[in-house]
């Protein structure tokens, strides 16, 4: 089915497009047919999942693929643990599809809102020193190419393809199906505790590489961190969850209904954040709980934001923060969103941002009314000097000449898109920027 093109914006509403045309294909063929007709009509064509990116690399200027009605599950191989998914599929719809399978993804991010597809192109990824993002754990895809033929990319057809494909960026062609390495089901148990913020700095690196799952924020003019630390347990030891009261008070009272009024107070009256996040800071309490993986990994989000994110060696993350926050004292700066650092294992993913080394990620926000760019260019340059890549999802300002030296495969990915999309069916501006023409 396809339509006119209704005026599209990104979550955050940091990007909008009025599409030629929109088409909703409820089938692979129906997907080929549109890449056909677009070609036949001269125009790009890009699928746009969920929307959830900040950066413009679902933005869709010709035809726009809306993926919805290509969701659910394809097959399951219970023998290697293997499901195959349709692109659309939503990561918040996993957990039921794959609860009566005994399984659940290795790792999560926090937001689950993003399709499947999307998801693994952007490069995804949670928080875990001996886990990678989301794309390492696809073993297998099927991409719609620029002629609207079929190619299937695992360990035995293409398989060269492997290391560009599951982090392909939307370049390589459209996805319409993955196969994902799951892992029985399992629990977290979660600790929440807030943390001088020094010393979490000092013991990052210990506690990134023994904690099976750790994070921290710290929000800006405070000298504390909250952090987060998740150790898995087996999917049959006993649950302790959030109780229903206390997880609404905490979750969608404080993080999400009192902290919009927060930050569009701080829009209007800058001068009351460092105030408000003091009081943030004396209000955290130590929570302890146990649940589904799915259900720890993941929170809530309401109040939208800009982000940027940077990847760098996890042994610089301190030192970078530190040089952030003097940014932001020097600037005098009021900034009502936490800062959130993560950390990830090592892979071999030609264009995954922590490609050939262990990785530690500083995230930095705004409220979706303020203006970023000032503090982000800012941001960029301290991550720049520590060797740092952006997050292809999220906003940042680099572009294919800065970028190439930070990927040693970068030309090898360049090659397979001169392959699979010689003449740039599924690029837009914001491919034209990074990777080049």
């Amino acid at each position: 089915m396809s339509a006119s093109g209704a005026r599209w914006s990104n979550w955050a509403g940091s990007e909008s497009v009025r599409p030629v045309r929109v088409e909703r294909p409820a089938s692979v063929g129906a997907v080929q047919r549109a890449v056909q007709a677009a070609a036949a009509a001269g125009l790009r064509i890009k699928a746009v999942g969920s929307g959830h990116s900040f950066s413009g690399i679902a933005v869709a200027p010709g035809v726009q693929l809306d993926l919805n009605d290509l969701s659910g599950l394809v097959a399951v191989d219970e023998s290697l643990d293997q499901v195959t998914l349709a692109a659309g599929t939503r990561l918040h719809q996993l957990p039921a599809l794959l609860a009566p399978h005994g399984l659940a993804l290795a790792n999560l991010g926090d937001i689950d809102r993003q399709s499947i597809a999307g998801a693994t192109s952007t490069g995804t990824h949670g928080t875990g020193g001996g886990f990678g993002g989301l794309a390492t754990q696809i073993t297998a895809v099927t991409l719609v190419t620029a002629d609207g033929g079929l190619l299937r990319v695992n360990a035995a057809e293409n398989a060269e393809l492997l290391p560009a494909a599951r982090l392909g960026l939307g370049a390589l062609g459209i996805l319409v199906d993955v196969t994902v390495q799951c892992v029985p089901r399992f629990l977290l148990h979660a600790v929440e505790t807030a943390e001088p913020l020094e010393e979490v700095l000092e013991g990052y690196l210990d506690r990134s590489r023994t904690v099976d799952h750790f994070e921290f924020y710290w929000f800006p003019h405070t000298g504390s961190a909250l952090t987060k630390s998740n150790t898995r347990l087996p999917g049959d030891a006993a649950r302790a969850p959030v109780g229903r009261l206390s997880g609404w008070v905490d979750d969608e009272l404080f993080a999400n209904g009192a902290y919009r009024g927060i930050c569009a107070a701080g829009t209007a009256l800058p001068g009351l954040v460092p105030g408000f996040n003091r009081l943030a800071e004396r209000l955290a309490g130590r929570r302890e709980y146990t649940d589904a993986s799915h259900r720890v990994f993941v929170s809530r989000r309401t109040v939208r934001f800009h982000e940027m994110e940077y990847a760098l060696p996890r042994h610089l993350v301190p030192a970078a923060l530190r040089e952030v926050r003097a940014l932001i004292d020097a600037r005098g700066w009021r900034i009502s969103f936490p800062l959130e650092v993560r950390s990830a294992a090592a892979d071999e993913l030609w264009l995954s941002t922590a490609q050939g080394r262990e990785t530690g990620y500083i995230a930095v926000h705004r409220y979706h009314r303020e203006d970023p760019a000032e503090y982000f260019h800012a941001v960029e340059a301290i991550m720049r000097a520590h060797d740092g890549r952006p997050h292809w999802g999220k906003m940042h300002y680099r572009d294919a000449e800065t970028l190439r030296p930070a990927y040693p495969r970068f030309a090898d990915f360049l090659q397979v898109r001169d392959r699979l999309d010689p003449e740039r069916r599924f690029s837009n501006s914001y491919l034209e920027r990074v990777l080049g023409r």
